[in-house]
């Protein structure tokens, strides 16, 4: 597996996620950064999109399997990695972290997250 990859930091979403009805109901903003494994030799030497993952795509794949309500942050990323993983047969692996930018708990708590690595 190559150390080469594209990297994507700072993708915000709104999403329902949580465990209370309330936090289902009501959008609430979500970081995304994400990694995707892929040889870019190709793309390095020919200067052409056809040979690297289109990472524009790749955001509207990943955002679009966000969009029915989870409970978990953990199940989000799983999906996230499901649909990188399925955008592109080059992606030989991605890393998803995913943050919630309002953590709904009784301290001062900037974001809570989760990371998942997933290969092919």
């Amino acid at each position: 597996m190559s150390d080469e990859r594209i990297e994507l930091r700072g993708l915000r979403v709104l999403v329902r996620c949580g465990n209370d009805d309330t936090e289902r109901e009501v959008p609430q903003p979500l970081e995304i950064d994400l990694d995707v494994v892929v040889d870019l030799t190709a793309a390095g030497a020919s200067d052409d999109l056809a040979d690297t993952v289109d990472y524009g795509g790749l955001c509207d794949a990943v955002v679009a399997s966000l969009a029915a309500p989870a409970a978990l942050l953990e199940h989000l990323a799983e999906r996230a990695a499901a649909a990188a993983l399925a955008f592109d047969d080059r992606i030989d692996a991605t890393v998803v972290v995913l943050r919630k930018l309002r953590p709904p708990v009784a301290h001062h708590l900037q974001t809570a997250g989760v990371r998942v690595v997933r290969r092919r």
